[in-house]
């Protein structure tokens, strides 16, 4: 089962027991905030990016695991992938991070 809500313009996807989070161009430490008591209710969490909002999604993870829950979360897997546009030979970058609490 799937449920998909908005908050504070960040989709979030509920799959069973893991939570996708999509990371945009927003304010990285305001989606960090936001972030915060999604990974308080779930054990992991997956936050995920395309194109020029990778970097904030790399941000939004280190700003959680080094400085919000220092020693209480970790990134378990990351995950970066290309890909190609049909018929018009673009590509792109998207990434795949996994936040866990660790207790």
């Amino acid at each position: 089962m799937e449920e998909i809500k908005k908050e504070h313009g960040q989709e979030q996807i509920n799959k069973s027991e893991d939570t996708i989070i999509y990371i945009r161009n927003e304010p990285v430490m305001q989606s960090a905030i936001d972030l915060l008591p999604v990974l308080g209710k779930n054990k992991k969490v997956i936050l995920r990016a395309v194109g020029n909002s990778i970097p904030n999604a790399v941000a939004v993870a280190n700003i959680i695991t080094e400085k919000m829950l220092h020693g209480n979360s970790k990134i378990e897997k990351i995950k970066l992938d290309t890909e190609a546009a049909a018929g018009i030979g673009r590509m792109t970058s998207n990434i795949e991070i996994i936040l866990i609490k660790t207790q």
